[in-house]
């Protein structure tokens, strides 16, 4: 077994470790025995804690996944969905879907997700477009005209939350932190079936298109790449699966950014092997911050947005600096 075999195997032994564990720990340690008996502690096993484990997973593989799509697209490891301002959009479309009171369902989707989808795609295609301005398409004009538009979302978003409801500003304070807190298996629904469509996308050609275009946009025309189907494609795919984390667990940030980057340097940049891998470790990592955030304290738990962002905000400025 080769050296990146091996690092793919360990990617994977942390990750299932990491997952049969992380149930039993928290602010109260519980036994594997308890998730066969009726008892209270068997029913937070049952009913919070293993849901919340795979949420998190499954999200952290999600985010990862956009982050690993955007970062070969832009050709710029500080590119992710929440650096070029999906995962701002799709929280100001909840924010104002929470603000006006929207509430009702279509085609099974509650407001709240289609708030977060339709903010996440208005957002792509404004970052799309401007980085278009001047005839300049290139990776660097796009991740400004993203973080330019993430600071105008979280504008808004601060707007939305004065003028609200003392009850619904409080409610989506805490929604904002990025919390994984479920009481059923329903978010998975949504979540695993994405994450799925995308490894298949990723072996099914996607990840070739993806190595091509981060070569340059003259060799992937070269090699028959439509560059302009590619982009969009991967800024819908992105879109839509960035929109249901939000929907689902709120704008968490600095997976997308982190997770990708460290697969990169752990196994190179071959997209056939670098998203599945990264969406490894992108599931760990969140997984491992909720863990934490729900272990700190007995009395109240830290929600697993804050901790991704003490660790990735000091990567981000790592990355950058490291570019000089």
């Amino acid at each position: 077994m080769n050296s990146v075999n091996k690092k793919i195997a360990l990617a994977v032994l942390l990750s299932v470790t990491l997952l049969l564990c992380a149930p039993f720990v928290g602010s109260k340690l519980l036994l594997p025995s308890d998730l066969f008996v009726d008892t209270l502690d068997g029913m937070i096993l049952r009913r919070m804690r293993i849901p919340r484990v795979l949420l998190g997973f499954f999200a952290g593989a999600a985010l990862s996944f956009g982050g690993a799509c955007f970062q070969s697209l832009f050709r710029n490891g500080l590119a992710s969905p929440y650096t070029l301002g999906l995962s701002g959009g799709a929280a100001l479309g909840v924010s104002i879907a929470a603000w006006l009171g929207v509430g009702g369902t279509l085609l099974g989707m509650g407001a709240n997700g289609i708030a977060a989808f339709a903010g996440a795609f208005i957002v792509s295609a404004l970052v799309y477009m401007l980085s278009r301005c001047g005839r300049r398409n290139d990776g660097n004009t796009m991740l400004l005209a993203g973080v330019a538009i993430s600071f105008f979302t979280s504008s808004v978003i601060m707007f939305v939350q004065y003028a609200g409801r003392e009850g619904e500003l409080f409610r989506v304070m805490r929604w904002m932190s990025g919390s994984l807190a479920v009481s059923d298996y329903a978010p998975l629904f949504i979540l695993v079936p994405m994450c799925a469509i995308a490894l298949f996308a990723s072996f099914a050609g996607g990840a070739e298109a993806l190595d091509l275009l981060s070569v340059g946009d003259d060799f992937a025309a070269s090699r028959g790449i439509d560059l302009k189907k590619a982009r969009l494609l991967t800024f819908a795919g992105v879109s839509l699966i960035t929109g249901a984390v939000v929907a689902l667990c709120g704008p968490i940030g600095f997976v997308g950014l982190v997770c990708p980057h460290i697969a990169r340097l752990a196994i190179g940049a071959p997209n056939k092997r670098l998203i599945p891998v990264a969406m490894l470790l992108g599931g760990t990592f969140l997984t491992l911050c909720d863990t934490i955030g729900r272990s700190i304290s007995q009395n109240a738990e830290i929600p697993a947005g804050i901790i991704s962002s003490l660790i990735g905000a000091p990567f981000f400025l790592y990355q950058l600096l490291k570019r000089d």
